[in-house]
């Protein structure tokens, strides 16, 4: 199983495990099925549970709204977001270990 998929698979299980859904396995969720709307069915206070949920588990923390909509789309923009800001602070870490700035 390469990254990208093992990374799915997590974002799968952890919008389960955020937003407390029962009888539900990473199976049951498609990559590009909607998470809102006609989707997975997801509102607004969902939306609010699960950058929460990023910021505590991930620590990151999700830009304004108009940015994150597109990240919220689907399993697959929100695994590639977590995967970019994980990148991001890999590169980061790297800097301060070598002494620069951001």
């Amino acid at each position: 199983m390469d990254d990208h998929q093992k990374m799915l698979d997590e974002t799968k299980q952890f919008l389960i495990d955020a937003l407390k859904v029962p009888d539900m396995e990473p199976a049951d969720l498609s990559n590009d099925e909607p998470l809102f709307g006609e989707g997975l069915g997801l509102d607004s206070i969902d939306a609010l549970t699960l950058v929460v949920a990023i910021d505590k588990k991930y620590g990151v923390r999700v830009p304004d709204a108009a940015v994150s909509r597109q990240h919220f789309e689907s399993v697959e923009t929100l695994a590639a977001f977590l995967e970019s800001m994980r990148y991001t602070d890999r590169q980061q870490d790297q800097q301060e270990d070598r002494g620069e700035s951001a």
